[in-house]
């Protein structure tokens, strides 16, 4: 089913969402990548203040290309979600309602989606150059030393991206293979 989504990405917007959805989401995502979580988690370790609100909050993974002229973003395209499996739980139980990102989760992640009730969408990894165009304003909010790493929040317009792993648990990577399977 298609469904549209305005951010913040509330717990009652999640629980309509099913894994195999395309979703087109509108406002405000962040970006954060493996340093960036690395930072976070030693933050929370001392005690500090992390530099966004993670309550329904959507961070995807992604590190973009710079921009061409006259464009808010280079290309835009996931990175490989697993990499930040490690520090993804502990982000959930703090508020982060999604993930953006392509390839499978650990089962600690998935364990975290349910008990949180939050969701992993994909997006389509080498089509970074059209995603890109689907982000309408880009803006450093954290970690500028680390570049293309740094924490950015996006103003996204209809960001496409596909239910994988859903509040419920249900993980379109594992059933869509048996749609495959032959008897």
């Amino acid at each position: 089913m298609d469904q549209y989504i305005t951010t913040p990405l509330t717990k009652e917007k999640i629980k309509q969402l099913k894994a195999g959805d395309y979703v087109r989401i509108t406002g405000t995502i962040y970006t954060a990548r493996d340093a960036a979580h690395k930072r976070m988690d030693e933050a929370l370790a001392k005690g500090e203040c992390l530099p966004i609100d993670m309550n329904d909050t959507i961070i995807y993974y992604m590190g973009p290309s710079p921009a061409r002229e006259g464009r808010p973003i280079g290309s835009a395209g996931p990175t490989t979600a697993s990499r930040m499996d490690k520090y993804a739980p502990k982000l959930l139980d703090l508020g982060m309602s999604a993930m953006i990102g392509k390839g499978k989760r650990s089962q600690a992640v998935k364990d975290a989606i349910i008990r949180n009730g939050a969701v992993y969408f994909a997006a389509v990894g080498g089509a970074g150059a059209l995603l890109s165009k689907k982000i309408i304003h880009s803006e450093v909010v954290a970690y500028e030393d680390f570049g293309t790493e740094a924490i950015r929040k996006l103003e996204v317009e209809d960001f496409p991206v596909i239910v994988v792993i859903d509040a419920q648990g249900n993980n379109l990577y594992e059933t869509a293979i048996l749609d495959y399977k032959e008897d």
